[in-house]
């Protein structure tokens, strides 16, 4: 069974004194992720933020900033330009849309280029490739922003392995147990957590404190096993490297670190190696980091039979 975990992400963000976005009716996040064949399973809000997990990963809104990420073979695009279209781009102040090189990539529906040829022209930016297209790539367009983006920080994970990843594909799993293996209520205690567990696997959480998030998405699927996490948890003054833990945990065998306006430090991650490393300033308010892992140790294959 095959499932194309890697996301498709928008971060779009509304004018100071504008619109409050969460003050838009249900029906308009029910109409506007129907587009993109994605539909709300549960929620979760607190005085800061309202936090959706879906079908396809996560939308979280805030008064004056949303970020969605679909996975699978959804139309994160037609999702986007509706929203954009119902809010009007003098009310948009930023723009970042993002996607990550797909493991069948031929199988979607569209190409990063395709998509952000359908973004306003009031919206203009720059588009970036980083990475080479024969391996781990990533894609990022950003519109011309005036001010400084909140920073964030993703974690990407392939081919995970061990304890953990053996049970993820387990015919019998709870999400109690999942959140016990991944040790969230130990790491994050003052988070509160919304999760949904996938038939026959698959698991979505997210999870709000105060003003800060976290949402990770496993696909488990043996050959094209893939996590990621995405949180603005600071990574300077936060005590402990969220990300190392949850990389010792689930032992992929190569990952992706990327920073928006956040450096994240490697200090705890599994014995690895480097790969590739981008630093990108997108303006003078905005940089752009991302690295490449692979654990150190030589990896040895077993053929497959087809």
């Amino acid at each position: 069974m095959f499932f194309e975990g890697s996301e498709k992400k928008i971060e779009l963000q509304i004018k100071p004194g504008s619109i409050s976005l969460r003050a838009l009716p249900l029906q308009f996040w029910h109409q506007a992720l129907s587009l993109a064949n994605a539909e709300i399973l549960s929620n979760l809000s607190n005085d800061y933020c309202d936090a959706y997990v879906l079908s396809e990963s996560s939308l979280f809104v805030w008064e004056h900033k949303l970020l969605l990420m679909t996975c699978g073979n959804t139309r994160l695009i037609d999702t986007v330009v509706f929203i954009i279209e119902k809010l009007g781009t003098d009310h948009i102040s930023d723009v970042s849309y993002q996607r990550k090189s797909e493991f069948l990539s031929h199988l979607q529906s569209t190409r990063f280029e395709d998509d952000i040829d359908r973004l306003p022209i009031a919206l203009a930016g720059k588009a970036y490739r980083i990475g080479h297209l024969d391996t781990h790539h990533h894609y990022l367009f950003h519109s011309n922003q005036t001010q400084q983006l909140q920073g964030s920080a993703s974690l990407l994970m392939y081919h995970i392995k061990g304890e953990v990843a053996d049970y993820l594909r387990q015919a019998s799993q709870t999400s109690t147990q999942i959140r016990r293996l991944l040790a969230l209520d130990s790491l994050l205690p003052e988070f509160t957590f919304d999760d949904h567990l996938f038939e026959p696997f698959g698991y979505s959480i997210n999870g709000l404190f105060e003003d800060k998030f976290i949402t990770i998405h496993i696909t488990p699927q043996e050959r094209s096993s893939y996590v990621s996490v995405e949180t603005n948890l600071d990574f300077i003054q936060h005590p402990f490297n969220i990300f190392s833990a949850l990389l010792n945990i689930l032992n992929p065998s190569s990952w992706d670190t990327i920073g928006l306006n956040m450096q994240i430090a490697n200090l705890g991650f599994p014995s690895h190696r480097r790969l590739a490393s981008c630093d990108l300033q997108l303006n003078q308010f905005n940089g752009f980091n991302y690295n490449h892992y692979t654990q150190a140790d030589t990896e040895i294959l077993l053929a497959e039979v087809l």
